[in-house]
Protein backbone atom coordinates (compact mmCIF):
# COMPACT_ATOMS: atom_id res chain seq x y z
CA UNK A 1 0.00 0.00 0.00
CA UNK A 2 3.10 2.27 0.76
CA UNK A 3 4.12 1.94 -2.98
CA UNK A 4 0.39 2.35 -4.84
CA UNK A 5 -0.05 5.51 -1.79
CA UNK A 6 3.38 7.02 -2.87
CA UNK A 7 2.97 6.60 -7.09
CA UNK A 8 -1.16 8.16 -6.01
CA UNK A 9 0.37 11.17 -4.38
CA UNK A 10 3.51 11.66 -7.25
CA UNK A 11 1.29 11.34 -9.90
CA UNK A 12 -1.30 14.18 -8.55
CA UNK A 13 1.15 16.27 -7.71
CA UNK A 14 3.00 15.79 -10.63
CA UNK A 15 -0.05 16.73 -12.56
CA UNK A 16 -1.19 19.69 -10.24
CA UNK A 17 2.57 21.32 -10.89
CA UNK A 18 2.47 20.48 -15.03
CA UNK A 19 -1.29 21.67 -14.91
CA UNK A 20 -2.25 18.37 -15.70
CA UNK A 21 -5.12 17.32 -13.38
CA UNK A 22 -8.48 18.10 -14.09
CA UNK A 23 -9.87 20.48 -11.84
CA UNK A 24 -13.91 21.06 -11.22
CA UNK A 25 -15.46 23.29 -12.85
CA UNK A 26 -18.53 25.90 -11.78
CA UNK A 27 -21.49 25.24 -13.21
CA UNK A 28 -22.43 27.51 -15.96
CA UNK A 29 -24.89 29.35 -14.56
CA UNK A 30 -22.72 30.24 -11.77
CA UNK A 31 -19.83 31.36 -14.16
CA UNK A 32 -22.78 33.43 -16.15
CA UNK A 33 -24.31 34.75 -12.57
CA UNK A 34 -20.49 35.75 -11.72
CA UNK A 35 -19.59 37.56 -14.77
CA UNK A 36 -23.03 39.94 -14.87
CA UNK A 37 -22.97 40.42 -11.30
CA UNK A 38 -18.80 41.35 -11.53
CA UNK A 39 -19.64 43.96 -14.45
CA UNK A 40 -20.10 47.21 -13.24
CA UNK A 41 -22.50 48.11 -16.25
CA UNK A 42 -24.84 45.22 -15.90
CA UNK A 43 -27.78 45.54 -14.39
CA UNK A 44 -30.20 43.46 -12.23
CA UNK A 45 -32.28 42.94 -15.30
CA UNK A 46 -29.32 41.54 -16.48
CA UNK A 47 -29.02 39.09 -13.43
CA UNK A 48 -32.64 37.97 -13.64
CA UNK A 49 -32.73 36.70 -16.99
CA UNK A 50 -29.57 34.78 -16.33
CA UNK A 51 -31.46 33.17 -13.08
CA UNK A 52 -35.06 32.88 -15.02
CA UNK A 53 -32.90 30.58 -17.54
CA UNK A 54 -32.43 27.96 -14.66
CA UNK A 55 -35.32 26.69 -13.03
CA UNK A 56 -34.35 24.72 -9.57
CA UNK A 57 -32.39 27.94 -9.09
CA UNK A 58 -35.15 30.40 -9.68
CA UNK A 59 -37.00 28.48 -7.70
CA UNK A 60 -34.10 28.53 -4.55
CA UNK A 61 -33.41 31.93 -4.70
CA UNK A 62 -37.27 32.83 -4.22
CA UNK A 63 -37.08 30.66 -1.10
CA UNK A 64 -34.05 32.33 0.38
CA UNK A 65 -35.73 35.59 -0.47
CA UNK A 66 -38.50 34.61 1.55
CA UNK A 67 -36.61 32.74 4.39
CA UNK A 68 -36.64 33.99 7.76
CA UNK A 69 -32.88 34.75 6.75
CA UNK A 70 -33.56 37.80 5.26
CA UNK A 71 -36.14 39.06 7.94
CA UNK A 72 -39.01 40.21 5.59
CA UNK A 73 -42.66 40.15 5.85
CA UNK A 74 -44.06 40.49 2.59
CA UNK A 75 -43.73 37.75 0.70
CA UNK A 76 -42.25 37.74 -3.28
CA UNK A 77 -42.83 35.15 -5.70
CA UNK A 78 -41.30 36.01 -8.93
CA UNK A 79 -37.51 35.75 -9.74
CA UNK A 80 -36.67 40.07 -10.26
CA UNK A 81 -38.38 40.92 -6.85
CA UNK A 82 -36.16 38.09 -5.51
CA UNK A 83 -33.30 39.36 -7.19
CA UNK A 84 -34.29 43.25 -6.15
CA UNK A 85 -34.74 41.89 -2.69
CA UNK A 86 -31.57 40.19 -2.01
CA UNK A 87 -29.09 42.62 -4.48
CA UNK A 88 -26.55 41.69 -7.08
CA UNK A 89 -23.61 40.61 -5.02
CA UNK A 90 -25.48 38.62 -2.63
CA UNK A 91 -27.38 36.75 -5.46
CA UNK A 92 -23.98 35.79 -6.96
CA UNK A 93 -22.59 34.31 -3.39
CA UNK A 94 -26.21 32.24 -3.04
CA UNK A 95 -26.19 31.12 -6.69
CA UNK A 96 -22.76 29.75 -6.40
CA UNK A 97 -23.30 28.32 -3.02
CA UNK A 98 -26.46 26.76 -4.34
CA UNK A 99 -25.29 24.85 -7.43
CA UNK A 100 -22.44 23.68 -5.54
CA UNK A 101 -23.76 20.63 -4.93
CA UNK A 102 -23.53 19.44 -8.58
CA UNK A 103 -20.27 19.18 -8.07
CA UNK A 104 -20.17 16.65 -5.17
CA UNK A 105 -21.27 13.72 -7.96
CA UNK A 106 -19.27 10.55 -8.06
CA UNK A 107 -19.20 7.77 -10.29
CA UNK A 108 -18.52 5.40 -7.38
CA UNK A 109 -20.40 3.99 -4.79
CA UNK A 110 -17.23 4.30 -2.51
CA UNK A 111 -16.69 8.06 -3.47
CA UNK A 112 -20.18 8.67 -3.66
CA UNK A 113 -20.45 7.67 0.20
CA UNK A 114 -17.49 10.11 1.22
CA UNK A 115 -19.05 13.19 -1.30
CA UNK A 116 -22.37 13.38 0.34
CA UNK A 117 -20.31 13.66 3.89
CA UNK A 118 -18.04 15.57 2.52
CA UNK A 119 -21.09 17.79 1.21
CA UNK A 120 -22.94 17.44 4.67
CA UNK A 121 -19.97 18.77 6.49
CA UNK A 122 -19.44 21.64 4.21
CA UNK A 123 -22.92 22.66 4.29
CA UNK A 124 -22.60 22.99 8.26
CA UNK A 125 -19.63 24.65 8.22
CA UNK A 126 -21.02 27.09 5.56
CA UNK A 127 -24.40 27.58 7.89
CA UNK A 128 -22.15 28.35 11.26
CA UNK A 129 -19.74 30.71 9.15
CA UNK A 130 -22.83 32.45 7.75
CA UNK A 131 -24.32 32.95 11.35
CA UNK A 132 -20.28 33.68 12.68
CA UNK A 133 -19.69 36.67 10.18
CA UNK A 134 -23.68 38.11 10.97
CA UNK A 135 -22.98 38.27 14.73
CA UNK A 136 -19.55 38.66 15.17
CA UNK A 137 -18.01 40.48 12.54
CA UNK A 138 -18.45 43.04 10.25
CA UNK A 139 -17.86 40.65 7.11
CA UNK A 140 -20.57 39.66 4.15
CA UNK A 141 -22.13 36.78 5.89
CA UNK A 142 -22.76 35.12 2.01
CA UNK A 143 -19.39 35.40 1.08
CA UNK A 144 -18.61 33.39 4.48
CA UNK A 145 -21.51 30.86 3.60
CA UNK A 146 -19.48 30.38 0.04
CA UNK A 147 -16.30 30.39 1.84
CA UNK A 148 -17.21 27.11 4.22
CA UNK A 149 -18.59 25.61 1.18
CA UNK A 150 -15.63 25.65 -0.77
CA UNK A 151 -13.03 25.41 2.23
CA UNK A 152 -12.76 21.62 1.41
CA UNK A 153 -12.94 22.10 -2.20
CA UNK A 154 -9.54 20.47 -3.13
CA UNK A 155 -10.81 16.79 -2.12
CA UNK A 156 -13.34 16.50 -5.02
CA UNK A 157 -10.19 16.42 -7.71
CA UNK A 158 -8.11 13.97 -5.28
CA UNK A 159 -11.42 11.52 -4.84
CA UNK A 160 -12.28 11.15 -8.37
CA UNK A 161 -8.59 10.38 -9.17
CA UNK A 162 -8.65 7.80 -6.28
CA UNK A 163 -11.48 5.75 -8.58
CA UNK A 164 -8.60 4.58 -10.49
CA UNK A 165 -6.98 2.93 -7.46
CA UNK A 166 -9.53 0.65 -5.83
CA UNK A 167 -6.71 -0.20 -3.10
CA UNK A 168 -6.46 2.99 -2.01
CA UNK A 169 -10.34 3.41 -1.89
CA UNK A 170 -10.31 0.15 0.37
CA UNK A 171 -7.22 1.56 2.80
CA UNK A 172 -10.11 4.42 4.47
CA UNK A 173 -7.00 5.62 6.66
CA UNK A 174 -4.74 6.14 3.63
CA UNK A 175 -6.85 8.31 1.74
CA UNK A 176 -7.88 10.52 4.39
CA UNK A 177 -4.20 11.26 5.06
CA UNK A 178 -3.39 11.69 1.16
CA UNK A 179 -6.60 14.59 1.76
CA UNK A 180 -5.34 15.76 4.64
CA UNK A 181 -1.87 16.42 3.34
CA UNK A 182 -2.66 17.64 -0.35
CA UNK A 183 -6.84 19.12 0.06
CA UNK A 184 -5.55 22.53 1.01
CA UNK A 185 -3.40 23.28 -2.18
CA UNK A 186 -5.56 21.52 -4.39
CA UNK A 187 -8.37 23.83 -3.33
CA UNK A 188 -6.24 26.88 -3.97
CA UNK A 189 -5.22 25.92 -7.08
CA UNK A 190 -9.41 25.73 -8.11
CA UNK A 191 -10.14 28.42 -6.74
CA UNK A 192 -7.89 30.45 -8.51
CA UNK A 193 -8.89 29.10 -11.49
CA UNK A 194 -11.95 30.22 -11.10
CA UNK A 195 -10.90 33.76 -10.17
CA UNK A 196 -12.54 33.52 -7.09
CA UNK A 197 -10.97 36.40 -4.63
CA UNK A 198 -7.79 36.60 -2.66
CA UNK A 199 -9.28 36.00 0.51
CA UNK A 200 -11.39 32.99 -0.17
CA UNK A 201 -8.26 31.32 -1.94
CA UNK A 202 -6.67 31.72 1.35
CA UNK A 203 -9.57 29.79 2.89
CA UNK A 204 -8.73 26.92 0.96
CA UNK A 205 -5.35 26.97 1.34
CA UNK A 206 -5.11 28.25 5.07
CA UNK A 207 -8.32 26.62 6.91
CA UNK A 208 -6.40 23.61 8.71
CA UNK A 209 -3.55 25.86 9.73
CA UNK A 210 -5.73 26.56 12.91
CA UNK A 211 -3.31 28.69 14.57
CA UNK A 212 -2.73 31.01 11.47
CA UNK A 213 -2.99 34.74 13.00
CA UNK A 214 -3.89 37.15 10.44
CA UNK A 215 -3.52 41.10 11.45
CA UNK A 216 -7.16 41.06 11.07
CA UNK A 217 -10.19 38.82 11.10
CA UNK A 218 -11.11 37.38 7.99
CA UNK A 219 -12.96 34.78 6.06
CA UNK A 220 -10.37 31.74 6.84
CA UNK A 221 -10.56 32.77 10.64
CA UNK A 222 -14.51 32.65 10.55
CA UNK A 223 -14.25 29.48 8.65
CA UNK A 224 -11.61 27.36 10.78
CA UNK A 225 -13.75 28.84 13.73
CA UNK A 226 -16.91 27.24 11.84
CA UNK A 227 -14.69 23.92 11.02
CA UNK A 228 -13.72 23.23 14.33
CA UNK A 229 -16.91 23.97 16.20
CA UNK A 230 -18.69 21.55 13.91
CA UNK A 231 -16.52 19.22 15.30
CA UNK A 232 -15.63 19.90 18.99
CA UNK A 233 -18.92 19.37 20.06
CA UNK A 234 -19.88 16.21 18.30
CA UNK A 235 -18.74 12.63 19.43
CA UNK A 236 -15.07 12.87 18.18
CA UNK A 237 -13.41 16.24 19.09
CA UNK A 238 -10.10 16.84 17.71
CA UNK A 239 -7.63 15.96 20.28
CA UNK A 240 -4.62 17.47 18.84
CA UNK A 241 -6.03 21.26 18.42
CA UNK A 242 -5.52 23.35 22.35
CA UNK A 243 -8.61 25.48 21.53
CA UNK A 244 -7.60 27.77 23.88
CA UNK A 245 -4.60 28.67 21.44
CA UNK A 246 -6.69 29.22 18.23
CA UNK A 247 -6.56 32.99 17.57
CA UNK A 248 -9.52 33.27 15.62
CA UNK A 249 -11.69 32.42 18.57
CA UNK A 250 -10.30 35.88 20.43
CA UNK A 251 -10.69 37.92 17.12
CA UNK A 252 -14.59 36.94 16.59
CA UNK A 253 -14.76 37.78 20.31
CA UNK A 254 -16.09 33.92 21.08
CA UNK A 255 -15.39 31.57 23.76
CA UNK A 256 -14.03 28.17 22.89
CA UNK A 257 -16.70 26.63 25.79
CA UNK A 258 -19.76 28.13 23.68
CA UNK A 259 -21.40 25.74 21.37
CA UNK A 260 -22.72 28.46 18.66
CA UNK A 261 -25.17 25.43 17.14
CA UNK A 262 -26.90 25.89 20.46
CA UNK A 263 -27.08 29.64 21.25
CA UNK A 264 -30.31 30.19 21.55
CA UNK A 265 -31.67 32.09 18.23
CA UNK A 266 -28.24 30.88 16.33
CA UNK A 267 -28.80 27.55 16.40
CA UNK A 268 -32.18 28.38 14.27
CA UNK A 269 -30.50 30.17 12.37
CA UNK A 270 -28.10 27.71 11.18
CA UNK A 271 -30.40 24.92 10.72
CA UNK A 272 -32.60 27.21 7.97
CA UNK A 273 -29.36 27.82 5.95
CA UNK A 274 -28.39 24.22 6.18
CA UNK A 275 -31.91 23.35 4.87
CA UNK A 276 -31.89 25.91 2.59
CA UNK A 277 -28.37 24.95 1.42
CA UNK A 278 -29.32 21.14 1.28
CA UNK A 279 -32.66 21.23 0.09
Amino acid sequence: MVDISQKFRDELLDELEHDRLVLPTLPEVALRVRDVADNDDASLGDLTKIIVSDPALSARLIQVANSPLMRAGRKIESVDAAVNRLGMRMVRDLATSMVMAQMFQATSDVTDKRLRELWAHSTEVAAIAHALASQFTKLNPEQALLAGLVHEIGALPILTKAEDYPELLQNEQELDDIIFQLHTRIGAAILQSWNFPAELVAVAAEHEDVYRDSPSVDYADVVVVANLQSKMFGEHPPVDVDFDKVPAFAKLGLSTEVNVIEMEGTGDTIRETQTLLGS
